[in-house]
C-alpha cells in the first residue's frame, strides 16, 4: 500500500511499523531518526522516489498553535 504511493507523509512511527517500513521503503538509519521518537510536526516526506526531512514544528506561543493543535489539554482559540 505504502510502495506504490508517490507521495506520503510519515510521522512518529510505533516501533513494529518503523521496522516494516524501513524495508519497504528503504529508508536510510539517519532519515529513521526522523520518524523514531521525535519532536511533534517532524517526520519524513516522501515524494516520488525521493525521502527527506519534514520539520513544521509551530512555536506554542502563537495563535496558530492554539488553533492547530491536537493535544488534548491545549487551549483553544476563542471565537
Amino acid at each position: 500500500m505504502f510502495a506504490n504511493k508517490e507521495f506520503l507523509v510519515l510521522l512518529n512511527q510505533a516501533a513494529t511499523d518503523r521496522a516494516e517500513l524501513f524495508k519497504l521503503l528503504h529508508i536510510s538509519d539517519m532519515k529513521m531518526g526522523y520518524i523514531t521518537n521525535f519532536v511533534p510536526g517532524s517526520g519524513l516526506i516522501r515524494m516520488g522516489g525521493t525521502i527527506g526531512p519534514l520539520v513544521n514544528t509551530i512555536p506554542g506561543d502563537t495563535a496558530l498553535y492554539r488553533l492547530m493543535s491536537m493535544t488534548l489539554g491545549d487551549d483553544v482559540v476563542d471565537k
